[in-house]
């Protein structure tokens, strides 16, 4: 597979990476089959995967982005942020994977960030949904920007605040654990090999500290928002945590706090399940969360909305027809809004204000 802008290295193929050849399936029907995606669910059968499905494959392959199409801003075109007696407009952020240039322009755009790249929103509510690094250059200046703007934000009277995604699961693995054989359920893998295959940049690794490892394995798995049940990924695979929200982010707190490399394996494995509201039958399983824990719509990023509508052809299309993408993806009825632009492909990073006018 040609390796696209923002993927990680080439793992160096040893002994210790046995286990991550590409399953039959894949090749079967191409990597970028509606069918057979690595992580996709049957139409039928929740959370059913082929067999020798693991996360140590690439979770998503990274389509070339070419040059960067910059976004230039004028500051005195800005909204001035207003004071409100109540809480103020809520926003939420899909998958930023490393972008960080990409991801303060958005910012700007919306108007939640001054020139200077300073909070500017007042007591406007901001929302990450996950995945902050990986495949991208600059995953722990999204961090370290992120983490500022919860406190800028928290002076202003508003919040900026963020989930766990799949990809922190990873990095917060790579570090701790590295070459460690943990049991996938098709062979042994390690985290280090899995971090590698999905995108993870030495840069990260090396600029990595403490208080970032700490920030990431302390955030919520799920949060409900003005009637949205905020979470990373699109999967029913939260159920399996508990049967409140706070029990679900308790558990994967107290999970993470244990240190064991097959428990954060496992949760790991099952945050990288996607498309469970895709296909027949998802808005049943939208509803089963909804009813779980409450709200009236799930917002989530994790799976590319390029992917959720099959409009993504092969990295080597020579036609430069990249994915478009305008805004949010609405679909299982109504019920699920989709985040993930798809940055690292060349899509867009999406920064929307809640609620849809739909």
């Amino acid at each position: 597979m040609t390796q696209g802008a923002g993927q990680g290295p080439e793992v160096e193929r040893t002994a210790t990476l046995r286990d991550f050849r590409v399953p039959a399936y894949v090749h079967e029907a191409g990597p970028y089959a509606h069918s057979t995606h690595p992580g996709e669910v049957a139409p039928s059968l929740d959370e059913t995967y082929p067999e020798g499905y693991t996360p140590t494959e690439r979770d998503l392959p990274v389509i070339n982005r070419g040059d960067t199409v910059q976004v230039a801003v004028d500051p005195a075109a800005l909204p001035t942020p207003q004071s409100t007696a109540g809480p103020g407009p809520l926003f939420v952020v899909g998958d930023v994977h490393g972008y960080l240039d990409e991801l303060v322009a958005a910012l700007q755009e919306k108007g939640l960030i001054d020139s200077a790249g300073n909070w500017s929103a007042g007591t406007a509510r901001l929302w990450f949904l996950g995945d902050f690094t990986d495949r991208g250059p600059d995953g722990i200046g999204v961090i370290d920007l992120v983490m500022r703007l919860s406190a800028e934000a928290a002076a202003a009277g508003g919040y900026c605040k963020a989930l766990m995604g799949n990809h922190e699961l990873l990095l917060i693995g790579a570090k701790r654990f590295g070459d460690t054989p943990v049991n996938s359920g098709a062979g042994t893998a390690t985290f280090q090999a899995a971090w590698l295959l999905n995108g993870g940049q030495k840069t990260d690794m090396d600029r990595l500290q403490d208080h970032h490892l700490q920030w990431m394995s302390r955030l919520d798995a799920m949060e409900a928002v003005d009637g949205h049940l905020l979470v990373h990924s699109d999967t029913t695979a939260y159920l399996d945590y508990g049967d409140s929200i706070e029990a679900v982010n308790d558990t994967v707190r107290e999970t993470l706090t244990r240190n064991d490399a097959d428990e954060v394996w496992d949760l790991f494995r099952k945050f990288t399940k996607r498309f469970s509201f895709r296909d027949e039958g998802g808005a049943d399983h939208v509803r089963s969360l909804l009813d779980t824990y409450g709200g009236t719509r799930i917002v989530h990023g994790h799976s590319p909305i390029p992917y959720l509508l099959g409009e993504v052809g092969s990295e080597d299309d020579e036609d430069g027809n990249d994915p478009v993408v305008e805004g949010p993806h609405v679909y299982a009825e109504g019920l699920a809004i989709a985040m993930d632009g798809g940055v690292t492909m060349a899509g867009k990073l999406l920064v929307q204000q809640l609620p849809l006018d739909i």
